[in-house]
C-alpha cells in the first residue's frame, strides 16, 4: 500500500519539468516574433486606420526599426499619388511608462523627430518634442481634388513647440504650438511665379484654432477657425493684387467662391 500511493507523487514530479519546459518555449517563442516582427505588420495597420489617404510601400526591418515609402493618396477610388524623396525610417523602444518614437525622412528631417506615446486612463498622450522640417509642396497633389487641380510648387516648413495630443474618453484635446510655413509657392494654374509666401499657426488649448496669413506675395490669404469636436470651421479670403487679377483669377476660381475681385473660403 505504502508503494502503491507513492507512484502518483512520482508520476506528477516526472511530468513538471516538462510543463515547465513548455511554456517557457511558449513564452520564448512569443517574444522572438514580437521582437522580429516585420515592419509590414506596422505599417499595414497604419495604413488601415488613415482611409487610403497615406499609403505605406515597400517596407523593410522590423516593427521596431524599419523603413518605408511614404505616399500621399486621394483616397478609395482615386487614382492620384505621390511619393515623398526617400526614406522614412523609424526606430521604436518601449520603456515603463509607454513607448518612444524617433523618425527620420531622408529629404526632410535633419534631426530624428521624437514621439512619445504614454497610455493613460481612457485613452493616451503622444508628446512631440521641438523641431523644424521641410517638405516639397508638390507631395500635397497626390491627395487628389483640389491639389491635383492646384499643382502646387514650393516649400512646407513646419515647426512644432510644445505639441502634445491627448485622447480622453473618446474626445482630442491639444496642447501647444505647430507652425507651418508655405513659401516660394506657385502653380500650374497661374503665369505668376512665385505667387507668395504663407503662414498656418495652429494654437492648441481650451479651443484649438487655426490661423492662415500671408508673409509677402500677390496673392492675399488670410483667415481663421477653430475646432468644434472632431470638425475644422474655417472662415477666410482670397485676393490678387489689382495688377495680378487676371494672372490670378483661375486660382481664385479654385480657391473659394468668387466675390468679384476677390473668393471667400468656407470650410465645416
Amino acid at each position: 500500500m505504502s508503494r502503491s500511493s507513492a507512484t502518483p507523487p512520482a508520476r506528477h514530479q516526472l511530468r513538471a519539468p516538462w510543463s515547465w519546459c513548455l511554456a517557457g518555449a511558449l513564452l520564448g517563442l512569443l517574444l522572438t516574433t514580437l521582437l522580429n516582427a516585420p515592419a509590414h505588420w506596422l505599417t499595414a495597420a497604419l495604413q488601415q486606420g488613415m482611409g487610403g489617404r497615406v499609403v505605406f510601400e515597400d517596407a523593410r526591418g522590423t516593427v521596431w526599426d524599419g523603413s518605408t515609402r511614404l505616399v500621399l493618396a486621394g483616397g478609395a477610388g482615386s487614382t492620384d499619388a505621390a511619393t515623398l524623396p526617400g526614406r522614412l525610417t523609424w526606430l521604436i523602444r518601449p520603456h515603463w511608462s509607454g513607448l518612444t518614437a524617433d523618425l527620420h525622412a531622408d529629404c526632410c528631417t535633419q534631426q530624428p523627430w521624437r514621439w512619445a506615446l504614454l497610455p493613460r486612463w481612457g485613452g493616451a498622450r503622444l508628446v512631440l518634442t521641438d523641431g523644424l522640417s521641410q517638405w516639397p509642396a508638390q507631395w500635397l497633389t497626390g491627395l487628389g481634388t483640389p491639389w491635383n487641380t492646384v499643382q502646387a510648387e514650393g516649400q512646407l516648413n513646419l515647426s512644432t513647440q510644445g505639441l502634445v495630443l491627448e485622447w480622453a474618453f473618446g474626445h482630442l484635446l491639444i496642447a501647444g504650438r505647430a507652425q507651418l510655413d508655405a513659401t516660394q509657392i506657385s502653380s500650374r494654374l497661374s503665369t505668376l511665379k512665385p505667387m507668395g509666401s504663407y503662414r498656418f499657426t495652429l494654437l492648441g488649448g481650451a479651443t484649438t484654432s487655426l490661423t492662415l496669413e500671408t508673409l509677402e506675395g500677390s496673392l492675399q490669404l488670410s483667415g481663421s477657425g477653430q475646432w468644434v469636436g472632431a470638425k475644422l470651421r474655417f472662415e477666410g479670403l482670397a485676393s490678387a493684387a489689382p495688377e495680378r487679377l487676371d494672372a490670378l483669377s483661375n486660382l481664385l476660381n479654385i480657391i473659394g467662391r468668387r466675390d468679384g475681385a476677390r473668393a471667400i473660403i468656407k470650410v465645416g
